[in-house]
């Protein structure tokens, strides 16, 4: 008789942890970077249009 070797299934859940958190990482720092240019934009028209 010949054998059949059973391979177990490889868990899912630690590559969907990892998605996760490197998308709330990406969504973070890409956020935080838009922020800050646009405060610095607003205040630069602010201060050249009251001029």
């Amino acid at each position: 008789m010949a054998e059949i070797k059973i391979e177990k299934k490889k868990p899912i859940w630690p590559w969907i942890a990892l998605v996760l958190i490197l998308g709330a990482v990406i969504y973070y720092i890409y956020f935080t970077d838009h922020e800050t240019s646009s405060e610095s934009t607003t205040q630069t028209e602010t201060s050249t249009s009251a001029q």
